[in-house]
């Protein structure tokens, strides 16, 4: 069985296929939302600065923010790491 007929069969293997796709999109996000963070997205100068609650709840934003990126298709992370999932999935 390869990745795509696992993808077009409508059984219960469709249902893992989503949960594979929807951990791999999870985790793309994750990436993301790191990477964001690295490139200080959600840092404020010092002279806006909110104070320690802006700097605990800017994760948060971040977070989002890759989930959106996700959503409109992301960086193609999510459908590597699904092939690879997929194909894992199938040998057992």
């Amino acid at each position: 069985m390869t990745i795509t007929s696992a993808i077009a069969a409508p059984t219960a293997a469709s249902g893992r296929t989503a949960e594979l796709m929807s951990k791999a999109r999870a985790l793309e996000a994750e990436f993301l939302s790191q990477m964001l963070g690295h490139a200080s997205l959600g840092q404020t100068s010092e002279s806006f600065g909110g104070g320690i609650g802006e700097e605990q709840f800017a994760s948060f934003l971040r977070d989002e923010q890759a989930k959106g990126m996700v959503e409109r298709g992301g960086i193609g992370l999510a459908e590597q790491i699904f092939k690879v999932l997929a194909e894992r999935d199938l040998a057992q």
